[in-house]
């Protein structure tokens, strides 16, 4: 029997073999989750970047432990803010919120 690579396994490699693109990625994630709200996907997409990072080092730079980040970032998770702040830093980025632009908002 042939083992396949999965989608997640795929994508995880090219961000380590191309971690240039993980900016124009992270902000996509985003326009996307502010669009649907699908924290679901969102959540799972940040794991495979934090995979592709390496979760152990991610975990120590977070505080966390690397079973703490992977229950935070799956599908199912409902990380705390202060949780997702600390991965965010530990992967060198941070949450800012940008004004939306929709008419009749005050």
């Amino acid at each position: 029997m042939r083992n396949y690579r999965t989608f997640r396994d795929i994508e995880e490699a090219y961000f380590r073999e191309h971690p240039e693109e993980i900016d124009d990625y992270i902000e996509m994630l985003f326009e996307e989750y502010a669009k649907d709200g699908d924290t679901g996907a969102l959540l799972s997409s940040m794991r495979v970047l934090g995979r592709a990072k390496g979760l152990t080092k991610l975990a120590e730079q977070a505080g966390m432990s690397r079973k703490g980040v992977q229950k935070a970032l799956s599908e199912e998770g409902n990380p705390e803010f202060a949780s997702v702040n600390a991965i965010f830093h530990a992967m060198g980025y941070k949450l800012m919120p940008q004004k939306l632009d929709t008419p009749n908002r005050s």
